[in-house]
């Protein structure tokens, strides 16, 4: 089991935030396996990281579907904790 920091853009991580998204598209660059820990860090462009995040546990790793881009993985993601 690994953690991943993961930099989020505002538009997601609001809505991971919200309990409205439960899942991440990630480039699987990392080997993501169920068990492993996220921590999604809110990022924007103009002002860099803003010390909100929000701790997940990767519950389900979708790869090899035909409609997600070769080398790309969707995590279903259980939220532990938001910080701000």
């Amino acid at each position: 089991m690994m953690t991943h920091n993961l930099k989020t853009l505002p538009v997601y991580f609001n809505r991971v935030w919200e309990l409205e998204k439960q899942f991440e598209i990630r480039k699987n660059d990392r080997g993501f396996q169920t068990g492993d820990k996220l921590r999604l860090e809110e990022w924007t462009e103009k002002d860099g990281y803003t010390q909100r995040f929000i701790e997940c546990t990767v519950k389900y790793v979708l790869h090899g579907f035909e409609g997600l881009t070769d080398g790309y993985v969707a995590l279903g993601i259980e939220i532990n904790s938001c910080v701000s």
